[in-house]
């Protein structure tokens, strides 16, 4: 595989991940869905709109249950381009089904009478097509079609009724649709770039000279930049953590295999974090990750996680195969004008009561 394969790889694998970052927008829609169905359903007391609308309630579900179940080894599992492929075919399927059925629901409301159950189903169908364009918008192919699908159906029914509010609102839907599958692509295009410098480490001037890696220095330096950037709500985490078994393999391989295996890992690391985050060799077998802009301490721990799995895939190294694995300490802050510093020291504790409790992570919040 060329360098340039391997970016592209690395980069798709974070564009998929970028799927099961957030749940609970698929769980809200749910919800949405359920009650969307009621009231329509009611209304107009038809058993076809009730059988269109169970379906969908229920392919609505399945989408929350797929994606709940996959979240863990999306965010956290060592993955390549086919494992990736996997977990997003698994996550599309359920979405083309759901959006096919909301669009087809909603094709059956225009094609009727009640004007009411119109207005209450384009309100829903936008509100759609804004949370994929928003929650899927880094992969179009995900993105695109499921709003066409979502939205397309009702423009045709509503279309074919030559009234002119009927046609007026088509125009206005098919724009929406146009400019956000446009505005899809631009944040798929922005994005995959800025993915891709991060992964090279082009983003930071000071490295470290064996790993390529941004060193102590340029940590702290994007620390203090952003850290001021942090909202109400928002916390940051501080990763600290060493290799086990890495003495070892200077002992028995020589320093040279040693070098080449820290910058092997190295790449695992860049590979493992996400759009944002920073990761710097500390010094010898020790690196820094900084996480901004978390939600949840679930953030952390699930990063934490998916480095462990990361380095605990085996090396290849020259003829030989080496096995190591990592230990992580995790500190998540919300308090502003905390340092660097005091939170890797205190990261760096957690790092060896972990070691301690024979535990490859210890957090805390």
């Amino acid at each position: 595989m060329t360098q340039s394969d391997a970016l592209s790889e690395k980069v798709y694998v974070e564009l998929v991940r970028s799927l099961y970052a957030n749940v609970l927008p698929s769980k809200i829609m749910l919800g949405i869905t359920g009650l969307y169905v009621l009231l329509i359903g009611r209304s107009a007391g038809d058993p076809a709109l009730w059988t269109i609308g169970l379906a969908a309630c229920i392919a609505c579900l399945i989408r929350v249950g797929i994606t709940v179940g996959l979240r863990a080894t999306a965010m956290t599992a060592a993955l390549d381009r086919p494992a990736a492929r996997r977990l997003e075919l698994s996550y599309a399927g359920p979405y083309y089904v759901y959006s096919i059925l909301l669009g087809s629901l909603g094709a059956y409301v225009f094609a009727g009478p009640d004007q009411a159950a119109q207005m209450l189903t384009i309100c829903v169908l936008v509100g759609y097509g804004a949370g994929v364009a928003t929650g899927t918008g880094l992969r179009p192919m995900v993105a695109i079609p499921s709003m066409v699908m979502a939205l397309g159906p009702t423009i045709i029914a509503s279309a074919v009724r030559l009234e002119p509010i009927h046609a007026g609102m088509s125009v206005i839907a098919l724009a929406f649709l146009i400019g956000g599958s446009q505005s899809v692509l631009l944040q798929h295009r922005l994005v995959t770039i800025e993915i891709g410098k991060r992964l090279t480490s082009v983003s930071l001037a000071r490295r470290d000279g064996l790993t390529a890696l941004p060193n102590r220095l340029a940590l702290s330096e994007h620390f203090e930049e952003n850290a001021m950037l942090l909202g109400a709500g928002s916390a940051v985490a501080v990763h600290y953590l060493d290799l086990d078994g890495f003495k070892p393999v200077n002992d028995r391989y020589g320093h040279a295999a040693g070098d080449e295996l820290l910058a092997a890992v190295a790449e695992r690391l860049r590979g493992a974090v996400r759009s944002g985050d920073v990761v710097a060799r500390l010094g010898g077998d020790e690196f820094g990750i900084v996480q901004f802009g978390l939600n949840r301490g679930e953030e952390a721990e699930l990063l934490a996680r998916r480095i462990v799995a990361a380095i605990a895939q085996r090396f290849q190294i020259g003829e030989d195969v080496i096995e190591i694995s990592a230990c992580v300490g995790t500190v998540v802050s919300s308090e502003s004008g905390t340092d660097l510093e005091s939170l890797l020291r205190e990261a760096d504790a957690k790092l060896y009561q972990a070691k301690r409790d024979r535990s490859p992570i210890r957090t805390v919040v």
